[in-house]
């Protein structure tokens, strides 16, 4: 059995909704879900701010790129488009840990790494993921502890929303 944490954010259209689509498309394969955040854009192009939240999955069919394939094709179903590195887009959904029968997969492969890369430097993931589950550990090192050490201005400036995802029953 695989479990994920994916990382799902958007600025563009429809934002809410778009985030829901990723909770409707993988139905009863959710475990878990923030809270709706806001947060400025990341990665110094001028943009509107993101809606930003984590969600916990499983699936016993999915490998590590087989969840990375499920991302980009929930990206694609918002009509995303890669035009400009850290750009504004209708959906990203990123493979933040994947976890095989509780063992973290850790790989560095053209298409993936795992765990991702920068996740441990951005409150935008840190923060929603420490709320969904508290005893989260990336790369050896609880989440909470990467998210100390954080700028407490970074921290801040992931703001909580009064907005809700709706995980889809499994009815």
């Amino acid at each position: 059995m695989t479990t994920v944490v994916l990382s799902i954010g958007s600025n563009l259209g429809d934002r809410l909704a778009h985030l829901q689509s990723v909770l409707d498309a993988l139905g009863p394969a959710v475990t878990g879900v923030s809270p709706v955040y806001e947060t400025d854009a990341w990665g110094g192009v001028e943009q509107g701010p993101f809606l930003n939240a984590v969600v916990l999955a499983e699936d016993p069919a999915l490998d590590a790129h087989g969840w990375l394939r499920r991302a980009h094709e929930l990206e694609d179903a918002c009509g995303r488009t890669r035009e400009q590195h850290w750009g504004p887009r209708t959906l990203d959904v990123d493979l933040v840990s994947c976890r095989d029968d509780d063992a973290e997969i850790v790989m560095d492969d053209p298409d993936l790494t795992l765990p991702h890369p920068y996740a441990h430097v951005r409150a935008f993931v840190l923060v929603p993921w420490s709320v969904v589950d508290a005893s989260a550990e990336s790369a050896e090192s609880a989440v909470s502890a990467h998210l100390a050490a954080l700028d407490p201005a970074e921290r801040a400036g992931v703001r909580l929303t009064d907005l809700v995802l709706r995980p889809r029953s499994a009815g």
